[in-house]
C-alpha cells in the first residue's frame, strides 16, 4: 500500500519556560510517542514492533493509536475508533499536512516521522530532550478512598487552552488477522489506547485532580497516562504514568 504523505513538514521545537515544579536539571522526565496505525496496514507492523520497544523505556510514554481509515480493504481494526483516528487529523492540522498517514508518529505533540525508521525518530527524541526546556513534573500519588491524586504544578502559561488529558490503554493484546493486507499474521499490539478525555484545563496554576481507580480499571483497561498538551493536539508540556498495578 502507498502511503500518500504531506510535503508540509512543521517543527515546533522553541523551549517552553516554566517556573515552579519544572523539571530539575538532568531529570529525564517523559516525552510522548504516539504511533497512529492500523492492522490493515501491512506497513505498520515494523513500527508496532519499534514502538512495543518503546513501551520499555523509563523515559518514554508510548502510546498506540488504531485508525479506522483502511477498514475498506478488507479488515476492520478490532482497536480503532472515530475517536482515535480523529486524534490524528486534529494532529494533521496543528502540524500543516494535508493528509494523514500510517504508520505515523508523532512525538512530544511538535513533530512526526514515519513510525518504521527507528533511527529517524529516535533523532528527534534525542534532539527534543536537548531543546525542550522545563517541562511541568506531573505527579500521581494514591489517596484515600480509593482513589488517586494528580498534581500539576504551576508554571508559566505560554499559549491559551491547555487541556490535561486522561489516556486509557490496554498494556498487551494479540490479534489474528484474517483479512485484508496483513491476513495470515498474528501480531502483538502494545498500550492500544482505548479512549480518552478531557480531565481539565490547566491556566498556570497548581491544580490537582482526583480520579477513582474503579474508573480507571473500568472496562478492563490496565493503563492510564496523564497528558497536559497546549490546544488539545500541540505540544505535550508534561504527561505521567498511572501505575495502576502499584496503586
Amino acid at each position: 500500500m502507498q502511503r500518500i504523505r504531506s510535503v508540509v513538514f512543521a517543527f515546533l521545537g522553541a523551549a517552553l519556560a516554566v517556573a515552579a515544579g519544572s523539571a530539575v536539571a538532568g531529570e529525564k522526565l517523559p516525552i510522548v510517542v504516539e504511533l497512529f496505525t492500523s492492522q490493515g496496514c501491512d506497513s505498520c507492523p515494523p513500527a508496532d514492533e519499534f514502538l512495543a520497544e518503546l513501551t520499555k523505556r523509563d523515559d518514554i510514554i508510548a502510546l498506540a493509536f488504531h485508525v479506522n481509515y483502511w477498514d475498506y480493504l478488507g479488515w476492520k481494526d478490532t482497536f480503532a475508533s472515530d475517536a482515535t483516528t480523529q486524534r490524528q487529523r486534529t494532529y494533521a492540522t496543528f502540524l500543516g499536512e494535508r493528509t494523514v498517514y500510517t504508520p505515523q508518529m508523532v512525538i512530544g505533540g511538535v513533530t512526526h516521522k514515519v513510525g518504521s525508521r527507528r533511527g529517524d525518530v529516535n533523532q528527534v527524541i534525542d534532539g527534543l530532550r536537548q531543546r525542550a526546556g522545563p517541562y511541568l513534573d506531573v505527579r500521581v500519588r494514591r489517596v484515600e478512598g480509593g482513589k488517586i491524586a494528580v498534581r500539576i504544578p504551576a508554571g508559566e502559561l505560554k499559549q491559551r487552552d491547555v487541556v490535561v488529558w486522561l489516556v486509557r490503554y490496554d498494556s498487551s493484546d494479540e490479534v489474528e488477522i484474517r483479512r485484508g493486507e496483513n491476513r495470515g499474521r498474528t501480531i502483538v499490539y502494545r498500550n492500544i489506547v482505548s479512549d480518552y478525555r478531557e480531565l481539565a484545563m490547566w491556566y498556570g496554576d497548581e491544580i490537582e485532580l482526583e480520579l477513582k481507580v474503579s474508573e480507571l480499571r473500568e472496562g478492563g483497561h490496565d493503563g492510564s497516562v496523564i497528558l497536559v498538551q497546549e490546544g488539545g493536539s500541540g505540544r505535550i508540556i508534561g504527561a505521567a504514568k498511572v501505575d495502576l498495578d502499584a496503586i
